[in-house]
This record gives structure tokens, C-alpha cells and sequence, in this order.
């Protein structure tokens, strides 16, 4: 590395709060949209079976587009990116929180997802590019990897405080003033880099493919609960979904400049980590979905009341992922560390079948809401530091960028089929209890959340199989570091590659 690289960036730290902010925002909406969400049904009037469409046309955009996102970076230039992204988003939030209709509200959350996987790979890449010193990075990624984590609590208080104090819609509105605080320090702060080496291009028919193959996985299952299971437009959507994803990884293989490299996640330790993250997320956005709504619904705790419930769940969280990254996962590896977070995090959803319509917080929730918290702080650390072990630093954006994709690939799974399967199972539950009193109604409620906890338990423990077989032995694993995947002879290596952050 040059000594021009090595030079300390003036304005460096105000940079970063620039990017954290930005960050910030992103992680929020994920989780300040769930407090409000019945709210916005009682206001809108849709279904219980169309609800995950409000969470799910977010996470699956961004998911989606993430890898794309990153090579539009590269493309046009980070900062240029950086306030696209930031433009794009404070629009699409502007236009959701106004929105008079369930469609109008489910575009603009697309719309969302779509700017936010710009925004997000971005910010990784502008913190890479900025803080070039390896003290100086190290402090920055923390600080910034703290403030991501921190953000679904701040999202839960702020969700339940707009939403009782003011309007659901506010939950929306709210990042408009966090973007034009961004944008402004973005034009003064963030640095314009010039381009070296030869221009990436674009993989249309690779983004175009996976893209298409999320899609219609999701689509798949969330047709389910209308159609039926054995309908056979949901298994069409299932069908092609497999199809697309076939052909897109046939695509990489031959591609000139493919959106990625199959080498990135064909390593055995990568493969678990990828694989763990998705499996998990599962599960954590079953949490945050159904606790919502029981909370709500059935303890009929108001909004704010719902998001200082879920604090303690994320204390857990921050403790155990601050355990797991300075002392446990150095000593014991993600083949200890990941598997038990797993079984944790499955027991708590275990214990969660148990809510009733007579529970209390305090005896009955709060106990598996901390085990799920330290589950949870236990697989990510693990995790996200093996998902980019040994990849070669022009690989290394792809591989950060692979770790949000599974996130939100695994979120927005998680939302459609348990949802789906959580409204079969009231369905079902109403039709054998009749007639149908209110309090059938409530006990069906519960009774489909219990279900949805019982398929995301299993989440976990598939999870804690999958990754007590294929993560390797600690010493093995670490070995890798000094194996970094081989780069392909056509693809220009990139300038301004992240580092893997926590991210949401």
C-alpha cells in the first residue's frame, strides 16, 4: 500500500458520521416499520394474509440488489452513489408515509429497499476508502458496526413513540429529516476519489436472473395463503424461482464480468457462514413480527409499550455479540460458537409456543426474549467475521455485500412462509372452534403465532446442524486467512471494497 493511501483523510471523522447516520437510517427502517404495522392496517384496511408485504417488498429489494448496488458504486463514483442513495431513499419514505393505499405504500417500501441497497453498500465502501489507517479503521468500524446494531433498538423506541405520540405515517416521514441531514454532510464531508484502473461493467443478465429468482421464491410462498399450498401458481413461482437461480449460477461460470464469483462462496467455512446468517434471520424476523403483534393484539400494550418491550432482547444481543467478538469467537471459533447460538436462540422459540392469551410479560415473555437476544449476539459476530475470511481484498465488497443479501434474503423468506403459515393455522384453528366468539378469535391469534414459532425453531436447529458439519475445526478455519480466493484474470479489481460490518 502506498503512503498516499496510508495519509489520514482531513475531515475523516465527520465523514463517518456522516456514514453512520446514513447506516443508521437503513437499519432503522427495518425495524421502526414493525411497530407500526397494525396501525397502518387498521388504517389501510388490508389483510392479515397481505401484512408481510409491507416488511417483505423492502427486505426483498434490498436483498435483491444489494450486489448490484455495489457495482453501480463502482460504476459512478462512491459519493455520487452516496447521495443517489440517500436522495432516492428520503423520496420513496416521503411518498410511503403519504401513500392513501396498501399498493401505493407496498411500492414505495420497494422503492426503499431498492435506494437503501445502493446506500448500503456504499457506506462501507466510502468508511473503507476513508480510513486507510489500520488503528484508525479498526475504531471506525466499531464505532460505526455499534451504531448499526444499536439501530433496532432505536427503531423499536421510535417506531412506538411516533406511532402512539403522532401517526404511523411518521415512521416513514422520519427519514426525510435524517437524509437531508446526510445529504448535507455528505456534500461537505464525504471525499470525491478518482477512479484508477479499468471501468467495471455491469452483469445485466446475472442481476436480471437473481433478482427474478427472489422474486418469485418469495411471491412463491406468500401465494401460498391465498391459493393454497397445492395451487399451482405457487408452486410455479417455486418452480421458476429454482430455474432462475440455476441458470444464474450457469451464467457466472461463463460470464465476462460476472456480478459474482462462485469462488467467494463455494469455500466450505464462507458457505456456513452465508448459511447460518440466512437461517438465523429466519427466525429474527419472526420474532419482531409476531411478539408485534401479540404484544398489541393480545396483551394490548400500546406502541411505545411494544418497543420498550423488545430493549431487553436487544441488550442481550449487544452483550453477547461484544463477548463473542473480543474473547469467544478468537478462542473458540464459529464451529463452537455458532452451533450453541443456534440451539439458544431455538429454545427460545420453543418457549415462546407456551404465550397464551392469559401470559404476562414478565413470567412468560421476557425470560425467551433475552435467550433469543444472546442466541442471536452469539451466531452473528461468529458469523459475519468468517463470511469474508480469506477473500482477496478486491472480493471483499462482494463477500460484505453477501452477508447483508442473506439477511434480508432470509428476512423476507421468514416473513412470507411463517406468515403464511401463521394464517393458515388461525384459519384452520377458527373452523374447528365454532362458532367463532371473540374469544376463539383471540386464542386462534395466539395459536398461529405459536405455529410460526414452532417453523422458526426449527430455523434454528437446521441452522445449528448446518453449521456444526460444516464449519471447520478453529484451526482449519484460520488458515484461510492466508489463502485468499484467486482472482479471475477478466475482472478488474475494485477500488473501493468494504470490510464486513454488522449490518441490518
Amino acid at each position: 500500500m502506498s503512503s498516499i493511501l496510508l495519509k489520514a483523510a482531513p475531515n475523516r471523522w465527520l465523514t463517518l458520521t456522516t456514514v453512520a447516520l446514513a447506516q443508521l437510517m437503513v437499519v432503522l427502517d427495518s425495524t421502526v416499520v414493525n411497530i407500526a404495522l397494525p396501525s397502518a392496517q387498521a388504517d389501510l384496511g388490508f389483510s392479515n394474509g397481505d401484512r408481510q408485504w409491507i416488511v417483505t417488498a423492502y427486505s426483498l429489494a434490498f436483498g435483491s440488489l444489494l450486489l448490484l448496488g455495489g457495482r453501480i458504486s463502482d460504476l459512478i463514483g462512491r459519493k455520487r452513489a452516496f447521495i443517489i442513495g440517500l436522495i432516492g431513499f428520503a423520496l420513496a419514505s416521503a411518498l410511503g408515509g403519504a401513500a392513501p393505499s396498501f399498493g401505493l405504500l407496498v411500492g414505495a417500501r420497494a422503492l426503499q429497499g431498492a435506494f437503501g441497497a445502493l446506500l448500503a453498500p456504499t457506506a462501507l465502501a466510502v468508511l473503507t476508502t476513508t480510513f486507510t489507517i489500520p488503528k484508525e479503521r479498526a475504531r471506525a468500524f466499531g464505532i460505526f458496526g455499534a451504531l448499526a446494531g444499536a439501530g433496532g433498538a432505536i427503531g423499536l423506541l421510535l417506531g412506538g413513540l411516533l406511532t402512539q405520540d403522532l401517526n404511523w405515517r411518521w415512521n416513514l416521514y422520519i427519514n426525510v429529516a435524517i437524509a437531508v441531514v446526510a445529504i448535507i454532510g455528505a456534500v461537505a464531508f464525504v471525499p470525491s476519489v478518482l477512479r484508477t484502473g479499468d471501468r467495471p461493467k455491469l452483469d445485466v443478465p446475472g442481476t436480471l436472473l437473481v433478482s427474478g429468482a427472489l422474486f418469485f421464491l418469495v411471491y412463491g410462498f406468500s401465494n401460498a395463503y391465498t391459493d393454497g399450498w397445492g395451487a399451482a401458481d405457487s408452486w410455479g413461482m417455486l418452480i421458476a424461482s429454482g430455474v432462475l437461480l440455476i441458470a444464474f449460477v450457469l451464467w457466472l461460470r461463463r460470464a465476462p464480468h460476472p456480478l459474482l464469483h462462485l469462488s467467494v462462496i463455494l469455500d466450505r467455512n464462507r458457505g456456513a457462514a452465508y448459511s447460518s446468517i440466512l437461517l438465523s434471520a429466519i427466525g429474527m424476523f419472526a420474532i419482531f413480527l409476531f411478539v408485534t403483534y401479540y404484544l398489541q393484539t393480545t396483551l394490548h400494550y400500546t406502541p411505545i409499550q411494544t418497543g420498550i418491550s423488545f430493549l431487553p432482547m436487544i441488550g442481550m444481543l449487544v452483550i453477547a455479540a461484544q463477548l463473542g467478538t473480543n474473547l469467544l469467537v478468537p478462542r473458540f471459533g464459529p464451529k463452537i460458537l455458532v452451533p450453541i447460538g443456534m440451539l439458544m436462540a431455538a429454545g427460545g422459540m420453543v418457549w415462546l409456543t407456551n404465550l397464551g392469551v392469559d401470559s404476562t410479560y414478565a413470567a412468560n415473555l421476557l425470560p425467551p426474549l433475552m435467550i433469543l437476544g444472546f442466541g442471536m449476539g452469539t451466531i452473528m459476530p461468529a458469523s459475519m467475521q468468517t463470511a469474508t475470511l480469506g477473500v482477496d481484498r478486491q472480493y471483499a465488497g462482494v463477500a460484505s455485500a453477501l452477508v447483508n443479501t442473506s439477511q434480508q434474503v432470509g428476512g423476507s423468506i421468514g416473513t412470507a412462509l411463517l406468515n403464511t403459515l401463521a394464517a393458515s393455522a388461525a384459519t384452520a384453528y377458527v373452523a374447528s372452534h365454532v362458532p367463532a366468539t371473540p374469544a376463539i378469535l383471540a386464542a386462534a391469534a395466539v395459536h398461529s403465532y405459536a405455529t410460526a414459532y414452532w417453523w422458526g425453531a426449527g430455523a434454528f436447529a437446521l441452522g445449528a446442524v448446518l453449521a456444526a458439519l460444516l464449519f471447520r475445526r478453529r484451526s482449519q478455519g484460520l488458515s484461510l486467512s492466508h489463502a485468499p480466493v484467486p482472482a479471475a484474470a477478466n475482472t478488474p479489481a475494485k477500488a473501493n471494497e468494504a470490510e464486513p460490518v454488522l449490518a441490518h
